[in-house]
Parts: structure tokens; sequence; C-alpha cells
């Protein structure tokens, strides 16, 4: 068997790349868990965020969005071809995951379910016009919150899941960028009107590093010529 045969396999148990990664992330989101929980064990402080805080609304919409986000990028991880893109839909799955995990933990330590309101209500105070109440003042649908987001349909995701080669890369990315654009004004949002030092922090770290990757995959469609 040569080296081909073989470049999607651990060498010890045979095991595709993609479980590879899987376990990865189930790894890296428990390890983001336990080491929050760790540094914060015993030391939760007055002026926790509440139920319907912006913290906490955030926290719930951006699970949803990264849980999107990783499902796309271990399927174009697992079946591109274009050594670039796998290694960005790598960096994506671990990263995303990492930040769900440590979002997860912070409605914990604030003793807060993991669902609340309406998705994306919590917006609607930012005073940069970012809210997404309905034009009578009515909250959005779920499908309705989860377009505003950015997110691909069921529709999308079958799409992706059945394309190939050039066409399953091009349609990751372009998901993947309309995702990324739907996230930074949710960002932009709770540092608005945020408090937590920490969520603050993961915020900007999301604004910034999502508009980098925007440009890093619009590089990456003009390389592939996507249209």
């Amino acid at each position: 068997m040569n080296r081909d045969e073989n470049s999607d396999a651990s060498p010890s148990r045979g095991w595709p790349r993609w479980w590879i990664v899987l376990l990865v992330l189930l790894a890296v989101g428990a390890l983001t868990f336990a080491v929050g929980r760790f540094s914060t064990f015993g030391s939760q402080a007055a002026g926790t965020p509440g139920t319907d805080s912006p913290e906490a609304g955030f926290s719930r919409d951006m699970q949803v969005h990264h849980a999107q986000a990783i499902q796309m990028s271990m399927e174009i991880y697992r079946k591109t071809s274009d050594e670039e893109l796998r290694i960005f839909a790598y960096d994506i799955a671990t990263g995303q995951a990492g930040q769900r995990g440590e979002m997860y933990d912070w409605l914990v330590q604030w003793g807060l379910s993991q669902s609340g309101g309406p998705m994306m209500q919590w917006m609607d105070a930012s005073p940069s016009g970012s809210g997404h109440a309905m034009s009578d003042g009515a909250a959005m649908t779920e499908e309705e919150a989860r377009i505003a987001m950015g997110m691909a349909s069921a529709d999308e995701i079958s799409a992706l899941e059945g394309a190939t080669g050039q066409q399953a890369d091009c349609l990751f990315l372009g998901l993947l960028v309309r995702h990324h654009e739907g996230a930074i004004p949710m960002a932009e949002a709770l540092i608005e009107l945020g408090t937590d030092p920490r969520a603050l922090t993961v915020a900007e770290n999301i604004k910034n590093g999502q508009t980098a990757e925007i440009s890093a995959m619009k590089s990456m469609q003009a390389r592939l010529g996507c249209r």
C-alpha cells in the first residue's frame, strides 16, 4: 500500500483523519470547560450577568452559530483536496469548538440555563441599531433570526454534504463568509451592551478574527475561481 493510500489514516489505528479531528474538537471543548471551571472555582462575584443580560443572550446564540460553523468545517475538512482550505477548516473547527465550550461554561458559572428567550432579542437595546426586532416590535421567529445571523438553511447544508470537488469548496466558502458576516454584528452588540470582561474580550476576538477570516476566504474564492 503506497503513502497516498495511507494519507488519511492514523498509522496505528487506521482511523480517517476527520475522525481524529472530531476527537480533537471534543477534547478542546472539554479542556476549555474544565479550565474555566477550575480558574473560577469559588470566585463568583456580585454583579453576575442575569438570564436576560446581553452576555447570556450572546452566549446562547453564539453557541448555536458556532455549532453550524463547526459542522460545515468538518464536512469540508473531510473531503476537500485543497490543502490550504483543509488547514483553514481545521482551524475554524477547533477554534470555534474552544470558544463554544467557554461560552457554555459561562452560563454554568452564572447559574443560567443554556436556553433562553427568542434568539437575537438581547440585541434590541444596542445603540448602534443592531437589534433585530420586527418593525412592529415583535420578536423574530427562530427561522428569521437564523437568517439574520447568516446561518445556512437545511437545504444549503444538504447541498454542501452532497457536493464534491471545486463545487463543495466554493459552496463552503460562500456559506461561511455569510456566516461570519452574521456573527460580527452580534459581537459588536455585546461590545456595546455588555459589562463582563471575559465576554467582552471574546466578543472583540470574534469580531477581529472573523473579519480577518472573511478576507482570507475571499482570497481563496478568487484562487479557486469561485463565482
